[in-house]
This record gives structure tokens, C-alpha cells and sequence, in this order.
């Protein structure tokens, strides 16, 4: 499998599709890089390089016991694409890929990007604070945690309803969706989903989307269950300076699923724009 090892000796998988201009996609927890594939081939047949890795902690990834944090994952993309000297790039997240993608621009600027796209993502904060009264509670984390240490396995069932909406009326979500989000998160390292509930809900994003400085695409369901839009993109897109928000009206978070015909459209249209050619 195509893979790389960081500085502190974690493999990292990749999968590597197509050829031109690259687009680089971090996926949210606890999936892997299989959470993009229908983004990968859309793109990848009309003429982009495409590019998703597994985080470490989940999917083909090493599994180490520490560098569970949006700090180290930033750092684990920056390597990648240095790795595989991309130029132009264009960065897409979903979720806490999203502010791994924020937060590797926030520590290495935008050089190597040429555009971003933040898709039902965390950033600026997830967590209720006095300067952040539009967040979740920290109990809304600590039951995650214990949800997590209780029985792992029955949680991301449960958690997948409420991840692509099945849970609301006249959803049409099928069981195999569900089966494959129950499958990638079942991959990721038991610590790595720990670990990460506190790096996607206690890191403050606010100064790393202020470092932005590149077109930015924000795409959020304002019915997301998981990641609500009022503390999330209606405030991040906002902080970006050459920001664009589109709203799904009634969309949840798993939007890259369940709408991926529309999102694969807004992609294109989007990344398009300005197409760079590869070098």
C-alpha cells in the first residue's frame, strides 16, 4: 500500500488518483480515507489529481499511542504533501479534516495551496466557552468519551443515524451507508477515537482561519446533528477573508454521502474556476 513515514516514525496510507492538478482531502472522525471516494472518482475522471489519507490512529495508518491532535495531524499532512511535492493544491475537509486542513494552514501557510474547501467542518470551536456561546457543552464531549469506552462498537452504529440523518423523517439512508461508516470507524485505533473527541471539539481554530488567505469554499447542513452550522461555518466563514458559504437547507453531516451529487457538482464548479495546471 502507498505510504509514507513521518518524523516520528508513523505510517501514513494514501491513495493517489488520477493526474493534474491536485486536490488533497481530510477526512472527519472516525472514517478514513474511503469516506471521499465518491468525490475522488468524480473529480479524478475529469482531469484532477486526487489525493485522500488515512489520519493517523484510523484506518491503514500506524496506530501509535501519542500525536492524536490537530496539531500533529497538520503536521502529518504537511509532510505528505512535501512528500509528494504538490504545488497548487487545492485542501478539502469534512469535519476534523476540515480543521486538519485550517490548522496545517495556520502552521504552514498557504505556499503549496491554491485553494480550500471546508465541508461540515469544526473550526472555529466546537466547544461552549464565554467568548464561544454558540458551542456544545463539554458534557455534550465527555458522554462522546464514554460512549466511546463504554462499547465502541454499538456507539458508531448509533452514531451513524444521526451522522447522514437517518434519524429524520422521510430519510432515505440506506443500511449499507451506515455498514460502511460502522466499517471505517471500527478500523480506527481504539486511543486515536478517544483522543480525538477532544482534539475536534477543545481546539480553537479562530487564528488559523485568519491565516487563510486563498479562496475558501465553506458547504454546511444547517440540519448537521453533529457539527451545528451556527457554531461552525456561519461563524468560521465569516473569519476567512475571501470566504463563500453555501448552506444545504434541511443537509446533516454526512453530507458528502448523502448529497454527493450536489457536493461533487459545487467541487468542481468551484475548483474550476481557476484550474491550475500541473507542473
Amino acid at each position: 500500500m502507498p505510504n509514507i513515514t513521518t518524523k516520528d516514525g508513523t505510517s501514513i496510507y494514501y491513495k493517489d488518483w488520477g493526474e493534474g492538478q491536485p486536490i488533497v482531502f481530510s477526512h472527519g472522525w472516525p472514517l478514513s480515507a474511503d469516506a471521499w471516494e465518491d468525490q475522488m472518482i468524480f473529480l479524478a475522471a475529469r482531469g484532477f489529481r486526487c489525493i485522500a489519507h488515512d489520519r493517523r490512529g484510523h484506518g491503514r495508518s500506524g496506530q501509535p499511542w501519542n500525536g492524536n491532535d490537530l496539531d500533529t495531524y497538520a503536521d502529518d499532512l504537511a509532510e505528505l504533501v512535501a512528500a509528494l511535492d504538490l504545488q497548487s493544491a487545492v485542501h478539502v475537509g469534512h469535519s476534523t479534516g476540515g480543521g486538519e486542513v485550517t490548522r496545517y494552514i495556520g502552521r504552514y501557510g498557504t505556499a503549496r495551496v491554491s485553494k480550500a474547501v471546508l465541508i461540515s467542518s469544526i473550526p472555529p470551536l466546537m466547544l461552549k466557552t464565554e467568548a464561544n456561546p454558540a458551542g456544545l457543552p463539554i458534557s455534550v464531549f465527555d458522554e462522546l468519551r464514554a460512549a466511546v469506552l463504554a462499547d465502541r462498537a454499538q456507539f458508531f452504529k448509533d452514531l451513524s443515524a444521526p451522522f447522514y440523518g437517518a434519524n429524520r423523517p422521510g430519510a432515505s439512508v440506506s443500511q449499507g451507508l451506515r455498514d460502511s461508516f460502522w466499517l471505517q470507524g471500527m478500523l480506527a485505533g481504539h486511543k486515536a477515537v478517544y483522543d480525538c473527541i477532544k482534539a475536534f471539539s477543545e481546539t480553537d481554530l479562530t487564528e488559523d482561519l485568519k491565516k487563510i488567505d486563498v479562496p475558501t469554499l465553506f458547504i454546511h447542513g444547517d440540519d448537521d446533528q453533529i457539527v451545528p452550522i451556527v457554531a461552525a461555518s456561519l461563524i468560521a466563514s465569516k473569519i476567512v477573508k475571501k470566504a463563500t458559504l453555501k448552506i444545504y437547507a434541511g443537509a446533516p453531516h454526512g453530507i458528502c454521502s448523502t448529497l454527493k451529487d450536489r457536493v461533487n457538482a459545487d467541487l468542481f464548479a468551484f475548483i474550476s474556476a481557476t484550474k491550475v495546471m500541473a507542473a
